[in-house]
């Protein structure tokens, strides 16, 4: 159940698979020669990987502050913890939908940006150059309450003698952060960016929710373009070979974060 889906598609991307075609020749490479001469492909690839590296630091980082911060000794610790994981466990569907009207000409944001003297008055989400940095706004505050919870983790198995060491040797907060707290959680670090990684470049659902891949594809993502030309087209043969092209992706990209950065170097 879980390999055969996998080689079935390999298999596909051989071939020029339409539904509405009974035939199904063979095609080899054909399918992947004319997907890097795509226009919308390459531009999918590049909206990919500009949302990863805008995505990943800023989460991982956010969901570390915040599990530091959760993890002292707080009034209303408890309910802060569960607000800011809510987040986490509301579908998808829902939160992107709430952010289209936030992002919207008479939204919320645009009203809190006149409010505070920045004079805003455009549609998120039909604006090339805001719908990609609008979308990843949404993605780091709906994940950095789920990351959260795996450094919440971490620094509970710190050993609490090391701060007090460093409270003796006069170390301040930050230092002690920095010296000790960061060095201690990077195991989970890996696990976080890892999994943040795989989430960024298999991003769909945000995608199709809010913009659909538009304006004029300023927004299209690898996953939305398998999407695209396998459901909507009927191309299976073709959207099999960019599903090909984005698995080898995130398999090179984990793989040289496992050699250059490995958990057990930490």
């Amino acid at each position: 159940m879980f390999f055969f889906p996998i080689l079935f598609a390999f298999v596909v991307s051989f071939y020029d698979w339409n539904l509405l075609i009974p035939d199904k020749p063979f095609v080899g490479l054909g399918n992947y020669f004319e997907l890097f001469k795509d226009e919308v492909f390459v531009k999918a690839v590049k909206n990919t990987i500009l949302y990863t590296l805008g995505v990943v630091p800023v989460q991982t980082f956010l969901s570390l502050f915040l599990a530091f911060i959760m993890n002292q000794k707080l009034r209303g610790r408890a309910f802060f913890r569960t607000a800011f994981y809510i987040p986490a466990i509301t579908s998808s569907v829902v939160t992107s939908i709430i952010f289209v009207w936030i992002y919207s000409k008479p939204g919320l944001l645009n009203y809190l940006l006149n409010a505070i003297g920045i004079q805003s008055n455009i549609d998120w989400l039909t604006n090339p150059s805001t719908v990609l940095p609008a979308i990843m706004m949404l993605n780091v505050w709906t994940t950095s309450g789920y990351f959260m919870v795996s450094f919440l983790a971490g620094l509970q198995n710190i050993p609490a003698s090391l701060y007090e060491a460093a409270k003796i040797d006069g170390a301040s907060q930050w230092k002690q952060f920095w010296k000790i707290t960061v060095p201690m959680v990077r195991p989970v670090t890996y696990f976080v960016v890892v999994m943040s990684l795989i989430g960024c470049f298999q991003v769909f659902d945000q995608i199709f929710v809010m913009s659909s891949g538009g304006p004029d594809n300023a927004s299209t993502t690898m996953s939305y373009f398998v999407y695209q030309n396998s459901f909507k087209y009927f191309r299976f043969g073709f959207g099999a070979a960019s599903a090909v092209v984005l698995a080898l992706l995130i398999f090179t990209v984990t793989a040289i974060q496992k050699k250059y950065f490995p958990p057990e170097s930490y």
